[in-house]
Order: structure tokens, then C-alpha cells, then sequence
């Protein structure tokens, strides 16, 4: 079950048709789409139960959110990420007024402003949910940008765990994984760049990066426990804009496994 909310408002183009004059910012309208249900107001928190997708235009921002069935299932989670949803609508809300009259005072155009977030299930364990987060945003300036989020989810405990704090220290997961990461990264750079990266470069697009620094993910291959290590570095991080994200995922071996602390150890399976 998928509940959607779609709010829409005046086109943009009516306003642009007087650049000299300041429109008022029109009330957003529910636009049903049978059978789907209507906008929850905002503020409310949406029932709980299937996944939830907003989307609301205005003639400031554009505005996008969703996060899966599994998700919207798990009490405690949803309204979690329902408060994240608010927050972030919120934040663009701002942004983009902030933005309109400073182009307006400034004699420049205004571009939309824009955000979204769209969650996915990366592993459901019977104790843990893990997800990933890809997001894409837009405060004017030259091109959108996009990144990335993660939260595992303990079911038990019905509170989220960063998947940093699995493991002993960030310093003792780069001394495990941090030369796989390593290697990885600058085989994928030298493909991308049609050259191998300068070892004594110090450049910080040739540098390493380390596996804190990206967006960690907790996978699993067999449903039971923990056993694959994502990492998705987002632009500016590991090189330019143009270059992309890079994306990566390792094993969770035995030597990986001595790095993450007692209390989550059950939560892993290792060869």
C-alpha cells in the first residue's frame, strides 16, 4: 500500500510574466488521484502502516519525499522519518523564500528551488532494518548537487543506531577496510579519468578516502545477519562534480568483524 500526497499550487510561469511585481505565495491545493487518499495536513503525523510518498509544488520549490512499505510498517521508524520529512520541507520552504527575494532584490532571475529524498530497505533482518537515502537538491547556483543518508533501524530497541557506532572506533574500521577502500577507489578513478592516480599527488582528489567519510551501508546477502559493507561517496569528495559518486561494497570477513563491538557482533555473519 502506498500513500501519496501531491500538493500543488499556481504555475510559476503566471508570476513570470510580471517580473517587476511580487506575487504572494498561493495556497497549495490537495489534487486527489483516486484511489489514492488526500494530502495528510501538514504537521500531522501520516498513519502508520505501507509506504508514503510526498510531493508538493509550489512557485518557490518543488518539493519530493518517500520512504518504503517496510519502512512505513515499523512503528517507531516511520514517524522518525516523517519528522525528517517536516524538517526538510521545512528547510527548502526557507531556503527557497530566502532565495526569491534576494534575486528579487538583486534584479536576477529565480530558479525553483528543489529537494528530494527517496529512502530504500539496503537489508530487513529479522531485528534490524538498514536503508539508504538518495538525495538531490537545488539552492540555484550553476546544477543541482545529490548525496547521500543512512539509518539502521533496531527493531527491538525501536531507536535508530548510525552504522559508524557499530563498530569499535571510525579509526579501527579504516585501519580494517580503509586500503581495500583505497585500492578500490583509485582503480575506479583511473578508469574514469583514462589515467592511474599520482601516489605522491597531493591533490585532494588523489587522496584516499576513508570508509567514515563516505555513507556507510549495512548489507546482507542471506537475510540472517550483517555481511556486506556499502560505501557511496558523494561528489566533491573523491573528485570533481563531473566524475560522479563512486559506490562500492566488501565482505565482512573474520578481521572485519573484530573491529565491530560486542553488543552488535550477533547482528553480523562473516565466512
Amino acid at each position: 500500500m502506498i500513500r501519496r500526497f501531491t500538493l500543488l499550487a499556481v504555475p510559476t510561469a503566471l508570476i513570470a510574466c510580471n517580473p517587476g511585481e511580487q506575487a504572494a505565495d498561493p495556497q497549495p491545493t490537495t489534487a486527489p488521484e483516486t484511489p489514492q487518499p488526500p494530502a495528510t495536513p501538514e504537521g500531522t503525523p501520516a498513519p502508520l502502516g505501507g509506504a508514503r510518498t510526498v510531493s508538493e509544488r509550489t512557485d518557490t520549490y518543488l518539493f519530493e519525499y518517500s520512504y518504503p512499505q517496510a519502512a512505513g510498517d515499523t512503528e517507531g521508524l516511520a514517524g522518525w522519518l516523517d519528522s525528517r520529512l517536516e524538517q526538510e520541507r521545512q528547510e527548502l520552504a526557507g531556503r527557497a523564500a530566502q532565495g526569491r527575494e534576494e534575486a528579487r532584490d538583486n534584479g536576477f532571475p529565480f530558479n525553483t528551488y528543489s529537494s528530494e529524498t527517496a529512502w530504500e530497505v539496503v537489508a530487513d533482518l529479522p531485528g534490524w532494518l538498514s536503508l539508504s537515502a538518495d538525495q538531490s537538491f537545488y539552492y540555484g547556483g550553476a546544477h543541482p548537487n545529490y548525496s547521500f543518508d543512512t539509518i539502521v533501524w533496531d527493531k527491538e530497541e525501536g531507536r535508530s543506531v548510525e552504522p559508524i557506532a557499530f563498530f569499535t572506533s571510525a579509526a579501527a574500521l579504516d585501519e580494517v577496510l580503509g586500503p581495500q577502500l583505497c585500492e578500490a577507489l583509485n582503480a575506479e578513478r583511473e578508469k574514469r579519468r583514462g589515467e592511474p592516480v599520482d601516489a605522491d599527488s597531493d591533490d585532494s582528489f588523489d587522496a584516499c578516502v576513508k570508509p567514515d567519510e563516505g555513507n556507510l551501508l549495512l548489507g546482507s546477502t542471506n537475510g540472517q545477519g550483517f555481511n556486506r559493507i556499502g560505501i557511496q561517496i558523494a561528489p566533491y569528495l573523491a573528485g570533481p562534480y563531473a566524475e560522479g559518486s563512486y559506490e562500492f561494497t566488501f565482505p565482512v570477513t573474520a578481521e572485519l568483524l573484530e573491529v565491530v563491538r560486542e553488543e552488535y557482533r550477533g547482528a553480523f555473519t562473516a565466512p
